[in-house]
């Protein structure tokens, strides 16, 4: 027992102390501040792009400006602060959110494919979503209902994984993957039953994922469940390592198993949810980053947590800088998130001859 128990404690002593001199928070390398400083840089770029073009520097004194008390041109002030920098925000929010929740997920569930679609959350809130928009409901309710239908997906996925005793981690997988089949039907009828003249049209666009009708009062509503999400899980990354451990290991070592899982379900959730009431679908980020983070930083999730938000959120602005800027009408987000998906994953298993996966 003392043996195992020294073993245990030696493996977890190298997954979860302080981090080396290559980390994120020890000191620091190159590759690591380039990926802090991706989203912020990112963001300054990307928020001047489009048809009436800011520059850099014009783009920090915009934002400046209501600190500083500089005079600014209205019209750039207006585009700045009333149109590109919420859907920016947005966008490096639910990009960071959905990225740290693959990788917990995947973490969690040690299947490089996970995604916050595992438990069924993400079709959960799509439904709840689809509802409120079928009876023309405010963004508020919209929200509302995506977050409480979220919510129920997970309460039903841990409830079937839980009967006959067994709460294994195949058996929330493939309970997920049931329950998310039944949202998904859901949703089908959701959308046979919307007026074709003007429901069904904003059902299906809403599904594809914008960015569009981002604004400051939306953000207040959603953005404190995907900021305390993140914040649970960065805060958990630790933790994920010892689970990649035997149960009964990690049990020995202290650590809270049952709690700890549901807690990072619980977090994830509430990101995926929270994310898709604000701008609807968003496919293949979950699955994408989590990999490109592991592809640089290995297995130990106290780097890939942190990469995983700065990357996904960067990505993300990138991909809805393209769309909306790339063509005269809007691009939804979702088409060009899996168009630059697929092909990574190609390349992935071109790579490693299917490995990883």
């Amino acid at each position: 027992m003392m043996t195992f128990i020294k073993s245990s404690t030696l493996r977890v002593k190298r997954l979860s102390s302080k981090p080396d001199a290559g980390s994120f928070w020890g000191g620091v390398r190159a590759i690591d501040a380039a990926i802090a400083l991706a989203p912020v840089l990112t963001a300054l770029v990307c928020i001047g792009i489009g048809r009436y073009s800011v520059s850099v520097p014009e783009t920090v004194r915009a934002l400046l400006a209501p600190l500083s008390g500089q005079e600014m041109d209205p019209l750039t002030m207006s585009v700045i602060w009333g149109i590109r920098l919420p859907r920016i925000v947005l966008a490096l929010l639910v990009g960071g959110g959905l990225s740290v929740a693959g990788a917990s997920f995947q973490a969690l569930f040690s299947n490089p494919l996970a995604t916050p679609d595992t438990l069924g959350v993400a079709t959960g809130a799509s439904f709840g979503a689809a509802v409120a928009l079928l009876f023309h409901a405010d963004l508020l309710a919209v929200q509302v209902c995506a977050m409480v239908c979220g919510f129920s997906a997970l309460l039903v996925t841990t409830s079937i994984s839980r009967q006959g005793g067994n709460n294994s981690i195949v058996m929330v997988v493939l309970a997920g993957i049931v329950v998310s089949a039944v949202f998904q039907a859901f949703l089908s009828l959701v959308q046979y039953l919307a007026n074709p003249e003007d429901t069904l049209p904003t059902i299906t666009y809403w599904l594809l994922g914008s960015m569009a009708k981002a604004n400051f009062k939306s953000l207040l509503r959603g953005a404190p469940f995907i900021v305390a999400g993140m914040a649970l899980l960065f805060s958990l990354r630790w933790r994920l390592n010892v689970l990649s451990l035997q149960e009964d290991e990690a049990k020995s070592l202290g650590i809270n198993v049952k709690n700890t899982r549901l807690a990072v379900m619980a977090a994830s959730t509430m990101v995926t949810a929270a994310g898709i009431s604000l701008c609807g679908q968003v496919g293949w980020i979950g699955l994408l980053v989590p990999h490109m983070s592991r592809m640089i930083y290995g297995g130990d999730n106290r780097r890939v947590i942190p990469a995983s938000i700065c990357l996904g959120g960067a990505l993300l602005v990138l991909i809805d800088t393209i769309a909306r800027g790339a063509t005269a009408a809007e691009i939804p987000v979702s088409v060009l998130t899996a168009i630059i998906g697929a092909p990574f994953f190609i390349l992935l298993l071109r790579k490693t001859g299917g490995a990883r996966l």
